[in-house]
């Protein structure tokens, strides 16, 4: 019996697929990336049912469909193909979750920048999919970096705002958002702003 593809990439394996990606597609993305996985370890070390290192990973490569970019939220449906050709399905199943903390299409922002075919297909993939403690924990920890570095929610939600304006959506978002900090707060015992690496030098300047 041939010996079965890892769902989830090596640590090393993770940051050689961003630093490819980094190249194709210059930008503050693959620094954000990296604080998001920062934060999601971690918090992850605090956490019952979280692997620090699954979590570092798994933040690392959320956004990896911004190596086919410029591109706005198809990298969603770009990283979850890239992902999974690789056999990395974990991985996949994050990049297709990471930006929907309601689980649902008008968690996105702006104009969609794919096909109409493209986003019913995305559609039907969310649709199919059960959330997990690693889909809260990256789609949290998406929204506590910055490329400078790890950031409160409210830095990073005035961050997106600027960029992207205040759709009709935008009040159910931040309230989901807000819900998942509670939800880690509680799950680790405390505030998980304590746990962030840098987070005061980013706060404050």
């Amino acid at each position: 019996m041939l010996p079965t593809r890892p769902t989830l990439p090596m640590r090393q394996q993770a940051e050689a697929l961003l630093l490819e990606a980094e190249a194709l597609n210059p930008g503050p993305w693959a620094a954000h990336s990296r604080f998001v996985a920062q934060a999601a370890a971690a918090i992850a070390t605090e956490h019952p049912d979280l692997d620090p290192q699954r979590a570092f990973v798994l933040g690392l490569l959320h956004d990896l469909g911004r190596r086919t970019g410029p591109n706005r939220d198809r990298h969603i449906l770009d990283g979850y193909d890239a992902l999974s050709a690789l056999g990395h399905h974990d991985a996949a199943h994050i990049a297709l979750t990471h930006s929907f903390p309601r689980q649902r299409m008008d968690d996105l922002l702006g104009a969609w920048d794919g096909t109409a075919q493209e986003w019913e297909r995305l559609e039907t993939l969310l649709a199919g999919v059960s959330y997990t403690e690693e889909d809260r924990l990256i789609q949290l920890c998406d929204m506590l970096a910055l490329p400078q570095g790890c950031c409160i929610l409210e830095q990073r939600l005035v961050d997106i705002a600027r960029r992207y304006g205040l759709p009709p959506q935008t009040p159910a978002k931040w309230g989901a958002c807000f819900a998942l900090k509670a939800h880690f707060d509680a799950a680790t015992g405390g505030n998980i702003y304590r746990l962030l690496p840098g987070i005061v030098e980013t706060v404050l300047g």
